[in-house]
């Protein structure tokens, strides 16, 4: 017999070797991947403050004054809210209203990404609100940005609502 037919085998055994040992690694790699990225978000994003925001209506003005939009179960930040219609008082209400943002969301706006959000709400009568928006940090890794909130009321009545955003420090308790 020839060389050649004597490393047939050994080729085969290589390449049954180096399959098997990828489709081991592969599974192990995607784990570990997908584990690095879904961990959960560092506290600092905990707490995202808003500032008080003015918006136009045909013939006044709409002020909204938000509570701090606070995270729980990892996905929802929910805050109250006030909103002051001026001249028509009789409009005014108050609410909570929750965003939906995932970890991977705030990943991205980390790296600086337009990140678009959904969410929801309701007032004091238990009316929803229906919201969409997207926020963008100012710059990779900074704790501000801009946000721009729509705020739908009725069927035909959307607020918008362009303001900033911040990530409040994490402050420790005084005893």
């Amino acid at each position: 017999m020839s060389d050649h037919s004597d490393n047939t085998p050994r080729k085969f055994h290589k390449r049954a070797i180096l399959y098997i040992g990828i489709t081991l690694l592969l599974p192990a790699l995607q784990f570990f991947i997908s584990s690095a990225f879904s961990s959960p978000a560092p506290s600092h994003y905990d707490t995202v403050l808003i500032p008080k925001v003015k918006t136009s209506i045909y013939v006044g003005s709409v002020t909204f004054t938000m509570t701090p939009f606070v995270r729980s179960g990892g996905q929802v930040y929910t805050a109250e809210y006030k909103a002051s219609v001026v001249p028509f008082f009789f409009f005014s209400e108050s609410g909570r209203l929750s965003i939906n943002f995932t970890d991977e969301q705030l990943a991205r706006l980390e790296r600086g990404e337009r990140v678009d959000f959904t969410g929801d709400g309701k007032n004091k009568k238990n009316k929803g609100r229906r919201i969409l928006g997207h926020a963008q940090a100012e710059a990779p890794g900074a704790r501000t940005g801009k946000i721009k909130v729509r705020v739908f009321v009725t069927k035909n009545t959307d607020l918008v609502l362009d303001t900033t955003y911040t990530f409040a420090e994490k402050q420790s308790r005084a005893e």
